[in-house]
């Protein structure tokens, strides 16, 4: 069974390091989760996270669930074997993909019935039913159904999703066979700070032994997603892991550590790289535009992964543009190398007591840099929001 115990508590913040025992491995919090919703992280192989750092990654029961099957996984030796990952996995209940990929949708306290994004095929997921689905994947960490409410909501929309949620709690608690995987509730309630609270103090009376904090990273902005956070992470126990479910950007890792919360996961690093933005310590390189057709530089000259290791901007500019799948690899590798060090960072900063100094140059090499090149994308005004809301 999991085990977490906290080491060091920063002593400036509500951030803490700690560490999360599974049968499969040690991870020190705060940490980074890669997202392979299909079992691997699109183009890189098990040996690739290990390299880069990451002990714990996260599967996505929903499409687990639909290809190949949570029964064909289980036949062979579960996520585990089936992948070649020999670390520990969380697996999401699938909750957030019914309600948003799903071609229809029908929800009650029972469950939800919904038409596959994939063919169109009628499913229905109850409580009980998300948990064989996660027993049978086997991840080291499980999480409960739960109703995501797409937002803005209005209050008795967010209430009822609330409601719905501990209903449907106590059912997987109750439905639970194994007693070697670990069981996550996760806090809902939308922008609703009561709401929030009640939902928090709901769950924690079930007594899971880690918990989650949903319906964030969902179109609401920095501010208000840092205010949620606020008013839900104090209610949660300090003995149990924290785990803030679909988050997300750097400025998102270091201000959610900074209210104490222990685990993260995002796709991220992978579809940036994917879609050519590429992390760096003073912004993103946009790695499309033409202006690295002849770049000699790496990525960053201050990084120390194998790709600016080895490659040049140019280069990676000429496999975007051709379209060759190295590309992607190439840049997911950097990203996840970006995020690895990002935590390894804050890690360091709040062991050595000095997590203010850490997070106020986090965002004045931002500020400082001509290389951020992120304006164009739609993003720095979301950063600058960010930033500002933060400083407040």
């Amino acid at each position: 069974m999991m085990q977490y115990h906290i080491h060091h508590p920063d002593p400036h913040s509500n951030g803490r390091i700690g560490q999360l025992t599974t049968d499969h491995a040690t991870i020190e919090t705060p940490a980074f989760m890669p997202v392979g919703s299909l079992g691997p992280v699109k183009g890189l192989e098990p040996k690739d996270l290990q390299e880069l750092g990451f002990g714990l990654m996260l599967n996505n029961a929903y499409h687990l669930y639909l290809r190949p099957g949570h029964k064909i996984i289980a036949e062979m030796g579960g996520l585990h074997a089936f992948t070649g990952w020999s670390g520990a996995i969380l697996t999401d209940s699938g909750g957030f993909q019914i309600f948003s990929l799903a071609k229809l949708c029908a929800i009650t306290d029972d469950g939800v019935t919904f038409q596959s994004h994939i063919d169109g095929s009628t499913h229905v997921i109850t409580p009980e039913k998300a948990i064989e689905i996660e027993e049978a994947l086997g991840a080291d960490i499980i999480m409960v159904l739960d109703q995501c409410v797409a937002l803005p909501a209005d209050r008795e929309v967010v209430q009822e999703g609330v409601r719905r949620t501990k209903l449907w709690a106590e059912r997987c608690q109750a439905a639970r066979r194994r007693t070697d995987q670990a069981l996550f509730g996760i806090v809902q309630g939308g922008l609703e700070a009561d709401v929030r609270v009640t939902s928090a103090r709901d769950l924690v009376t079930l007594g899971f032994e880690g918990y989650a904090i949903g319906g964030l990273s969902v179109g609401e902005s920095k501010a208000d997603m840092c205010k949620m956070l606020d008013v839900t992470v104090p209610e949660l126990p300090e003995s149990k892991p924290r785990y803030l479910m679909g988050v997300g950007l750097p400025e998102d890792l270091v201000e959610g550590v900074a209210r104490g919360v222990d685990l993260f996961d995002c796709v991220v690093p992978s579809r940036h790289g994917r879609t050519g933005s590429l992390f760096t310590r003073s912004g993103r390189v946009v790695i499309k535009q033409a202006k690295y057709a002849d770049d000699e530089r790496p990525i960053d000259p201050d990084c120390g992964c194998p790709v600016c290791a080895r490659y040049s901007r140019a280069y990676l500019h000429h496999l975007f543009m051709v379209k060759e799948m190295l590309g992607a690899r190439l840049n997911t590798i950097h990203n996840l190398w970006y995020f690895s060090e990002l935590m390894r960072g804050v890690r360091a900063a709040m062991r050595e007591k000095r997590f203010p100094a850490f997070r106020e140059a986090f965002y004045r090499q931002r500020d400082q840099s001509s290389a951020r090149e992120c304006s164009g994308e739609g993003e720095s005004n979301s950063h600058r929001e960010c930033e500002n809301s933060y400083q407040t």
